[in-house]
């Protein structure tokens, strides 16, 4: 990639910025017009993902590069929150956490070993036309976008793919999970639920998530190189890591719903992470550091949609859950950025400063954690003991439907 576009020093760390800045503004805007729009807006997105996508094969300069970063940026800006935020619309919060770990879990992990294999077996095709070496990665998406206007599930309330009695039920079991029944309305954005949105819990989870995401996605961006043999081989190793990630994603996602629990899950993951930067700064010797990146990844994979689950469980009312799903994976990406910027050429071969800021970052989410755990366990006391109730004094039906997580009624999600 590089040398075709006659790239050289930081420009690919520059490239990789852009689309991250796009991403991060790109976010909370595009969950909003979801919310408006309905999922269409979804397969639109990765429409235009596919399309410039394909431009990117096409590419003959750096600046063409940073263009498309650009506008890849804003269209996978809203993808991942915009479908948590529809699977939200559809499962209760207990429920949740196996649906969304499972497959924001997986999805990420599985792209990382799967694009490994894929990008291995292109970079052996014969090159065709202008489309060569690297370019051949970039000619794969618009297609499923098309199949999603067509597959992808709208609101339970309009949706074609539920008669009438299913949709019933679907509202009916949704409404079971609120402080007030809504009958699956959504309430009117408004600056005031928007604002509200950027809670202490929120807030917690954005920080948590920017962590995690230095180490998850900086290692991720920057593990073939952490690899250092032949290219194809280097992206063959990369496979098995992300598999076991994604095992160990399944399985934590499984735990916490049987648990009734998120915190427990996430330390446990956390943990993995930090043994594993752990191993990578005391030892130079190859085969550790390479398995030092099992336990990295492995700790990574469910770490961040757990911590994405657990800021949405506590989110309510509609308009609250679409901001802070977006806001969570969307501020979020900064820890990306950040990433980009870990792994740098004059930190080869060891990357000490790269490792050292992950070791850091892994260890403050564990404190940040046990401090939210506490806080919403203490505030779920409180309403127990009655605490709250004030709230419902001289309140309008409008009002107590706009309340969401500071209902009384409400219980947090530990």
């Amino acid at each position: 990639l590089e040398k075709d576009l006659g790239m050289k020093g930081f420009d690919l760390n520059i490239a990789l910025t852009m689309y991250y800045i796009c991403y991060v503004i790109s976010d909370v805007p595009s969950n909003l017009i979801l919310k408006r729009l309905g999922s269409t807006w979804i397969a639109f997105l990765v429409i235009v993902f596919g399309v410039v996508t394909i431009g990117t094969a096409f590419v003959k300069s750096f600046a063409g590069m940073v263009m498309t970063r650009v506008f890849l940026g804003l269209a996978e800006g809203g993808t991942i929150s915009g479908l948590v935020y529809i699977t939200a619309r559809y499962y209760r919060r207990k429920e949740f956490v196996l649906r969304t770990g499972i497959y924001f879990g997986i999805a990420p992990t599985l792209a990382g070993a799967f694009g490994g294999l894929l990008a291995s077996g292109l970079l052996a095709v014969p090159d065709f036309g202008p489309v060569v070496r690297w370019r051949k990665v970039c000619i794969i998406t618009t297609g499923i976008g098309i199949l999603l206007l067509f597959f992808i599930p709208d609101d339970p309330r309009t949706t074609r793919f539920l008669n009438d009695d299913e949709r019933a039920l679907a509202i009916a079991r949704i409404d079971a999970d609120q402080a007030i029944k809504t009958g699956g309305r959504k309430e009117k954005t408004t600056l005031k639920l928007v604002l509200r949105s950027f809670n202490i819990h929120t807030t917690l989870c954005v920080i948590c998530f920017i962590m995690i995401n230095i180490s998850f996605q900086g290692l991720s961006l920057f593990l073939p190189t952490v690899i250092t043999t032949r290219t194809i081989e280097s992206q063959l190793r990369t496979v098995p890591v992300y598999l076991v990630g994604a095992v160990w994603a399944v399985f934590a996602s499984y735990f916490s719903f049987r648990i009734k629990q998120r915190t427990i899950p996430m330390l446990l993951s956390v943990v993995y992470i930090v043994i594993g930067y752990t191993i990578t700064i005391a030892t130079k010797e190859p085969h550790a550091r390479y398995a030092a990146c099992f336990l990295s990844v492995a700790g990574g994979s469910p770490t961040g949609p757990l911590l994405l689950i657990w800021g949405t469980d506590n989110a309510a009312p509609d308009t609250m859950r679409a901001v802070v799903t977006a806001a969570i994976t969307g501020f979020g990406a900064l820890g990306a950025l950040i990433g980009v910027w870990t792994y740098l050429p004059t930190d080869a071969p060891d990357y000490h400063k790269g490792n050292s800021l992950n070791l850091a970052t892994s260890s403050a989410v564990i404190v940040l954690i046990i401090l939210g755990w506490l806080l919403l366990r203490r505030e779920n006391d409180k309403r127990e003991r009655g605490e709250r109730d004030y709230r419902l004094e001289n309140k309008t039906h409008t009002e107590l439907e706009e309340m969401g997580h500071l209902h009384p009624q409400f219980r947090y999600q530990l």
